[in-house]
């Protein structure tokens, strides 16, 4: 195949600035689907990608478009989520693509990951192409998008698209500037083998499915592969390209394509995002530099509320991490639950994602603990440790000194939410750094702050202050010094695990209290009373009662000496010191999910 007829592009944007329905419409202008049989977000496959609106896996699809030149190209769309949490899979998809659309809400305008895309997008060396899409709503302010991406992004006024994706206005446009002005791919088909793994997905009937981009080379179902990471070999079962939606069998793949392969791989962890894949007789000289290695920024434990159920959820992890490359595990075991998995992420709304997939896609019923972020500590020897669990969390008199991780945090927000905004992030712990003024109506604020404060609850709280007006990006900074202490939560003397955290020492005792009073509402009376206490150590900082359920053990006695009753009482009293003594609490799942709202 002619490289120079290929074009391998990404849509990038904010959430809910337009990116999916953009691609849908793409798609139909160029036949890849039936006009009749359309449907919204046609490349998000997940029901929850649907229900919730949002892309959360990056998608690719190769389409065919002639252009008024008269030349049909080979259009390779990799369709990009927006939501700061799997800003992951918009850099993995960049790296295998030569342009970028940048999508613009019309009435929206430039919020905080319409910058960070750019900025990522511009670290690739991509060429952007700025859109202003929604132009047809009531709400669009299309000569403030248009300040806004010529004075912040640079571009030149000429350069931006007018579109409406739901209207279907300006896509033959975008499609003739990308054949324009994206370059077609570097490399040389004569050169040896090199090809980037930048996804994989697990196919019930075809094993691991890897996505690669041909670098150099062309690879042929002949092609004896080497994965140049794990130095493990395969034969090739399937080769292909994702075309109409669907999987379309071809007899190779040449410089600059991108497509699929199978090489009946059973093991999901024999697969590296990033790796580079050669050909065993004539290997490349050097590999691609691939993917930087992203650390996961919110911890929390993954335990079946079946104990029996641990194999089903090793299997389901290690299939979902074959998609989700940003997402890490290890096993753990908890004093409450049994056995477990320590799981690591890139936010909150990154974990709901997969507990749902979780539960969802594999059919598991799981329990998931309090989040916590990854401290460091340095003991008295002065050796640093990390610390990612409250289990992990040595002796007070152990350590000589603490360290949390801050991030640098950019929020966009209207003019007149500035007071309260701020006041709610210095409440935070924030430390303002700068703020500067994007047109009339809208300023960017940074602030420095720690990650265990905003990982919760502080995205809907900035959107519920700025009337839905607001958006936020962050990026980890560095580690500072705090004081660091371990908040245990007791029921009737014994530690659950669970519901242990780190927190620094100022905000322990009104944590404690708010999570002993909120425990008193969510557990369920049980037959014994339960005594519910936050503790630092040996120190109790609150204390609440669940009283038992009542038995009315005297029904039976009409009449008589009241000594018959007071008898029956006594032994039930007795009854229900033995049962706090022995018996075990039982907490429904939904309280682990609103403790996580405190």
């Amino acid at each position: 195949m002619d490289k120079s007829l290929i074009r391998n592009f990404s849509i990038i944007a904010h959430i809910d600035h337009g990116k999916s329905t953009l691609a849908d419409r793409i798609l139909e202008v160029t036949g890849a689907v039936d006009r009749k049989h359309k449907q919204n977000q046609l490349l998000d496959d997940m029901d929850l990608e649907r229900e919730r609106g949002i892309t959360i896996k990056a998608s690719m699809v190769r389409l065919s478009y002639r252009a008024r030149d008269n030349r049909e190209y080979i259009l390779n769309l990799i369709d990009t989520p927006g939501h700061v949490d799997f800003t992951y899979e918009v850099s993995k998809s960049l790296a295998a693509c030569e342009g970028a659309v940048l999508v613009v809400d019309a009435g929206q305008g430039i919020e905080a990951q319409t910058v960070a895309n750019y900025y990522l997008a511009r670290q690739s060396q991509l060429t952007i192409i700025p859109v202003i899409n929604k132009i047809d709503l009531s709400s669009a302010d299309v000569a403030r998008a248009r300040h806004q991406i010529v004075n912040i992004l640079g571009f030149k006024d000429e350069e931006i698209i007018l579109a409406s994706a739901k209207e279907g206005i300006g896509i033959e446009e975008i499609l003739e500037r990308i054949v324009e002005c994206i370059p077609c791919p570097s490399g040389e088909a004569t050169n040896p083998l090199k090809a980037l793994v930048f996804d994989c997905r697990f196919d019930t009937f075809k094993g691991v499915v890897v996505f690669v981009r041909v670098v150099d080379g062309r690879i042929s179902l002949k092609t004896q592969l080497k994965m140049m990471h794990s130095g493990k070999t395969y034969k090739i079962e399937e080769l292909g390209v994702f075309k109409n939606l669907k999987y379309a069998e071809a007899d190779s793949l040449s410089c600059g394509e991108v497509g699929y392969l199978t090489a009946n791989i059973r093991d999901a962890r024999e697969i590296v995002i990033g790796d580079t894949i050669a050909d065993l007789k004539n290997p490349c000289s050097a590999v691609l530099p691939g993917y930087r290695t992203i650390k996961p920024l919110v911890f929390c434990g993954i335990y079946p509320v079946n104990a029996g159920d641990f194999p089903d959820l090793r299997d389901a992890i290690d299939k979902l991490k074959l998609s989700d490359a940003s997402f890490v595990f290890e096993p753990e075991n908890s004093q409450s639950f049994g056995s477990g998995f320590r799981c690591g992420f890139l936010g909150l709304l990154h974990m709901e994602i997969v507990q749902e997939r979780l539960e969802r896609e594999y059919g598991l019923n799981l329990i998931l603990t309090v989040p916590n972020v990854v401290y460091r500590l340095k003991d008295k020897d002065g050796q640093l440790l990390e610390v990612d669990t409250p289990a992990k969390f040595p002796q007070p008199q152990q350590i000589q000194e603490a360290f949390e991780p801050y991030v640098n945090l950019l929020m966009i927000i209207p003019i007149d939410s500035i007071d309260p905004v701020c006041e709610f992030t210095k409440s935070r712990r924030g430390v303002f750094e700068s703020s500067d003024y994007l047109g009339e109506d809208r300023v960017k604020i940074v602030f420095d702050i720690p990650l265990s404060e905003i990982i919760v609850d502080f995205y809907d709280r900035i959107k519920s202050l700025t009337k839905g007006y607001g958006s936020i990006d962050y990026e980890f900074k560095d580690y500072f010094p705090t004081k660091l202490i371990k908040l245990d939560i007791m029921l009737n003397g014994v530690i659950c695990d669970a519901f242990s955290f780190l927190i620094t020492k100022e905000k322990a005792i009104a944590k404690g209290r708010a999570m002993v009073t909120k425990l008193k509402e969510l557990i369920p009376r049980q037959l014994f009373e339960v005594v519910i206490q936050a503790a630092i150590g040996s120190q109790i900082l609150a204390s609440e009662k669940v009283r038992s359920v009542g038995k009315h053990v005297t029904a039976k006695c009409y009449g008589g000496d009241i000594t018959r009753k007071r008898k029956l009482w006594e032994e039930q009293k007795k009854g229900k010191k033995r049962m706090k003594q022995f018996g075990r609490v039982e907490i429904p799942q939904e309280v682990f999910l609103e403790v996580l709202k405190i």
